[in-house]
């Protein structure tokens, strides 16, 4: 990486930093540092909203999710909409007339302390191993570029984050986010532009997706109803809603971003943009991604896009294998390279039995390609057993360090660098908050003074930091770090979400029928996923949101027409006597 790829990325992060620093640097209370002034305007809570949730894994493995399956995986987000809507007519005038700190604080109200203490260490498990893979996925960016251990490169990025976070609390990272999804949205538009300014002179933009479209990448609904489908529009609708509605409505990391909102009305409006424009955003970021697959359809890619594993086997008994697999591999990728030409050409004159030609040649030379690929893979595993040999996540990071001009290499770079501060400060800020409002303060150490919490809640910012890190470290056993994030939440999103649907609409049901249900549809929710995930039943990872949250519901009216037959029994009982 040239110098000026290093000034242009240092810089723009060093601009961030210390604008976040400078806003901040007189917040000397704990409800500034939790909870910020509370005036902000609708268009910087909605980008604070949508910065949150882009995390750097949006920017690292998006694009390689769209490289290897196309664009279907916009599907997830079609429920954000619908999840918004209802969100802003519900939840929203709740949270505003109690004025809470948390989301978890409305729950004792409405139920007792061990919901609420329930609800909110679920929220502490998971958005706690959540913020680990966020700052995992930028570690293997530098530690790819500068060579670093990537152990070393998870702790140094870990505690910059950590340092900016404990700075500034909840105002730092909502005063900063609007630069950094300015310089995220351009940033990847850019990336886009180039992406199809470096196919070949001879083809464009409208070849680029003609390509696409006849490959299957650009395939966006699928309506077939499949339980182990994970990208359909039926998991989408219903598994994608109810996860959106656990997100935006029950994880404080996104509560604390529009709870900072100036009014209700500014808060609504903040949603609202970010159910409208987020769907665009990974349509863009996807798209790009199915570009760089185009790309390396004309430009040959290497064998497997983790260099590190390539360098391992290269030094092993086995680099003798390797050597021949790739020229073997060379020799595919020039067959793949002139059927994608002809399949350009008999598009350019609609000829349909060119066209049908091209296209299964092409066909043929990519499945060659994948299974050269898959050999390299037994390669790898054969050096090492533990190695993971998943690499859709290095797919959008080589395209960036091999084939973007000087300048804007560290300007992607920044993009990344930015979504792992933003979504990472969020989510050490919302842990930090938890901790101390729904557990420290109101069940372990009352009734002490300001100064003392002000403190606490940097303590117990870096607290969570160091675990994060602990589960950085361990991140990598994750196939695809997209999925991974989304996995962790809808083991406890169902839940926590069917926690506060009762809470909201079923105002009859009591605290023990809630508790009860919850810690039982806890579990089941768990053994599902464990079920599914060594092959007893087929299940995606979505509909445990809905699973959870309907289970909770249905249990809590169970239990609570259980409890009042009781009552109604012993009443009766006390009468006869």
């Amino acid at each position: 990486m040239s110098w000026i790829d290093w000034l242009v990325m240092t810089g723009t992060l060093a601009f961030i930093v210390i604008y976040g620093v400078i806003k901040t640097r007189s917040v000397d209370n704990v409800k500034s540092y939790l909870q910020g002034d509370r005036d902000l305007k609708w268009w910087t809570i909605g980008l604070s909203v949508m910065a949150t949730q882009a995390s750097a894994i949006t920017f690292l493995s998006t694009p390689g999710q769209a490289y290897n399956s196309g664009m279907g995986f916009a599907q997830f987000y079609f429920g954000l909409p619908i999840a918004m809507v209802i969100l802003c007519v519900f939840v929203l005038p709740i949270y505003y007339r109690l004025k809470v700190y948390t989301a978890y604080e409305y729950l004792e109200g409405r139920f007792d302390l061990r919901v609420r203490t329930l609800t909110a260490l679920l929220f502490l498990i998971q958005r706690g191993l959540a913020a680990g893979i966020t700052i995992y996925a930028p570690a293997i960016i530098l530690s790819s570029i500068l060579g670093w251990s990537l152990g070393w490169t998870i702790l140094i990025i870990g505690v910059v984050v950590i340092f900016y976070t404990v700075m500034g609390g909840t105002k730092a990272v909502s005063v900063t986010q609007k630069q950094q999804m300015i310089v995220i949205l351009a940033g990847m538009f850019i990336a886009g532009v180039v992406v199809v300014q470096q196919l070949p002179a001879n083809v464009g933009f409208g070849d680029a997706m003609g390509v696409a479209g006849k490959l299957g990448k650009l395939e966006i609904l699928d309506f077939n109803f499949d339980l182990n489908d994970r990208y359909n529009i039926w998991s989408a609708l219903f598994g994608g809603t109810f996860l959106f509605l656990s997100y935006f409505g029950t994880d404080q990391s996104q509560v604390q971003r529009y709870l900072s909102g100036k009014s209700l009305a500014e808060s609504r409006l903040g949603l609202l943009f970010n159910g409208i424009f987020k769907v665009p955003m990974q349509f863009l970021v996807l798209f790009v991604g199915v570009m760089v697959f185009v790309f390396f359809l004309f430009q040959p890619p290497p064998i497997h896009f983790n260099t590190a594993n390539l360098d391992k086997v290269r030094q092993s008994p086995y680099a003798t294998e390797l050597t021949a697999l790739e020229n073997e591999y060379a020799t595919v990728n020039a067959t793949a390279g002139a059927a994608s030409t002809a399949l350009v050409e008999a598009l350019r004159t609609d000829d349909a039995a060119s066209i049908a030609g091209a296209r299964t040649n092409l066909t043929n030379a990519l499945a060659a390609r994948e299974g050269l690929a898959s050999q390299v893979d037994a390669l790898i595993t054969n050096v090492d057993g533990e190695a993971i040999v998943e690499d859709r996540d290095y797919v959008f990071i080589t395209f960036i360090i091999n084939y973007l001009p000087i300048g804007l290499v560290g300007l992607l770079l920044a993009v990344i660098f930015s979504a792992a501060m933003s979504s990472t400060s969020s989510e050490l800020s919302a842990l930090a908050t938890t901790s101390l409002v729904d557990i420290y303060r109101r069940s372990l150490v009352p009734n002490r003074e300001d100064a003392h919490y002000f403190a606490a809640s940097k303590w117990l910012t870096m607290l969570w930091g160091a675990i994060a890190l602990g589960f950085a470290a361990v991140a990598n056993l994750f196939d695809n770090l997209i999925q991974a994030v989304n996995i962790i939440g809808s083991l406890f999103y169902g839940v926590i979400l069917g926690i506060f649907a009762v809470a909201f609409f079923l105002k009859r049901v009591g605290s023990q029928a809630v508790l009860i249900a919850a810690i039982i549809s806890q579990v089941f929710v768990a053994a599902t996923f464990i079920a599914s995930a060594y092959g007893v039943i087929d299940l995606a990872y979505l509909w445990l949101n809905l699973i959870g949250c309907g289970l909770t519901v249905l249990l809590a009216l169970a239990f609570n027409g259980g409890n009042r037959r009781e009552e109604a029994a012993l009443g009766a009982d006390a009468g006869a006597v």
